[in-house]
């Protein structure tokens, strides 16, 4: 059955199947030759119970607040302002990539949606200024991946609604590792830049009163983030009401900058429903097919392989990210975790280690996912946005910051802490 899943899986892909009918067809192959039961008579229950619940309300209200956000000009200023107080470094502006990257990811949580907005005011700098194209459109790929890790995230909550898990908790556990990442992809970038000067453009620095006016710019954005995070930790809003506040935020700060107007909210709701639909396409599908494969015993089957492998924890957990590496080539990252959570987190948990913990590690790898070919989102997202040049400059690029997302997945195996410590020492 594992054979059968994995190869009809990647061939549907190559075939530009959406993802989300892919689940469902899969589903109904499982329903069809490896079940005695009629299987797919349990569909309509599955689509109601999949989608009927009030947590999956917070992705399309992140999804609205970020597409807010990007219409009305919010993120130009951000990133301006960024550029005053970074772009001293060996690197340049590439920091400002990253660093608005980290910002938005505060409030969009998406990655994809943070990249783009990133890639689409960043890009007509890098010609003018001279920057290696490499470099710069990797780091803002690698950049838009911190959108899943630091809170709010739309994946966490989506890996939260399927094991079950605290949201909140999440939330906590993923801000350490998702700063630390930031950090280390401006080292990197540093790094690079003093080895290799002509890499980073120029170094530009800004006087100080410019510097401390641009702040007033970064001031609505730091606002939002502790209106959406501290309503959830201070227990006055649930993930679900919190999205919403922020949405609420997110046109009051658009309005105050002069940019709501009829066409960017037409916009930023089409935006919205889009990229909603898809999600919850991919949710129910993935659910339908969980269901026909837990059904059919892929769980019992994979269980035993595991068990006869007679490796330890340590063991186990590393048979884990080598598989996720491998899957994240080809599957696009969402579907990669509703497809895998019921059946991997399980095993997991029966190796003793910890359901809030491992949401982190898969995150890191899932993050890995989106900058990797041939199925790397953010590469396309920024491709996009480059309209020049080849997408394999893109992926040399981001190679660098792939293998610091690496270094913190093994960091977060070797000290659970690192994603542990905040959500206990709040707890």
């Amino acid at each position: 059955m594992v054979t059968y899943i994995s190869v009809c899986l990647l061939g549907l892909l190559a075939l530009s199947i959406p993802v989300g009918i892919v689940l469902f067809l899969l589903g109904f192959g499982v329903d069809q030759f490896f079940s005695n039961f009629p299987l797919s008579r349990a569909l309509g229950n599955m689509v109601w119970t999949s989608s009927n619940s009030a947590t999956l309300i917070a992705i399309p209200f992140f999804v609205l607040l970020g597409e807010v956000l990007v219409r009305s000009g919010v993120a130009t200023r951000t990133y301006a302002a960024l550029d005053r107080w970074v772009s001293w470094l060996p690197g340049g502006l590439v920091h400002a990539n990253v660093a608005t990257a980290t910002m938005f990811s505060a409030t969009s949580g998406s990655s994809v949606a943070t990249a783009a907005t990133v890639a689409t005011v960043a890009m007509p700098q890098a010609e003018k200024l001279g920057y290696d194209p490499k470099l710069f459109s990797g780091a803002i790929a690698a950049g838009g991946t911190l959108g899943i890790m630091i809170p709010p995230s739309i994946n966490l909550i989506v890996y939260g609604f399927l094991t079950q898990s605290s949201i909140p908790q999440l939330f906590l556990a993923g801000l350490i590792p998702g700063i630390a990442l930031a950090f280390a992809f401006m080292v990197v970038v540093a790094i690079i830049c003093l080895i290799r000067p002509e890499l980073g453009g120029v170094r530009r620095t800004f006087p100080f009163p410019q510097m401390l006016r641009a702040l007033i710019d970064l001031i609505p954005i730091l606002i939002l983030f502790g209106l959406i995070v501290g309503s959830i930790y201070r227990g006055w809003a649930t993930p679900t009401e919190a999205a919403a506040v922020g949405v609420a935020g997110a046109f009051v700060i658009a309005g105050a900058f002069g940019g709501i107007n009829f066409t960017m909210i037409r916009e930023a709701l089409l935006g919205t429903i889009k990229i909603t639909c898809m999600i919850m396409l991919i949710v129910i599908g993935a659910s339908f097919l969980n269901f026909t494969l837990a059904s059919a015993g892929l769980g019992r089957e994979l269980t035993e392989f595991m068990e006869g492998l007679g490796l330890g924890p340590l063991g186990f957990i590393m048979v884990v990210v080598v598989l996720y590496i491998l899957l994240g080539f080809f599957i696009e990252t969402l579907s990669l975790m509703v497809v895998t959570i019921p059946i991997i987190v399980p095993m997991v948990l029966a190796q003793g280690y910890d359901a809030i913990w491992f949401g982190i590690l898969m995150i890191v790898l899932i993050e890995m996912a989106l900058i990797t070919p041939p199925v790397g989102l953010n590469l396309y997202v920024v491709q996009g946005a480059r309209k020049s040049g080849s997408l394999n400059e893109v992926m040399l690029g981001a190679i660098p910051f792939a293998l610091v997302m690496l270094a913190m997945a093994f960091a977060l195996i070797a000290f659970p802490q690192i994603a542990l410590w905040l959500p206990n020492a709040l707890q």
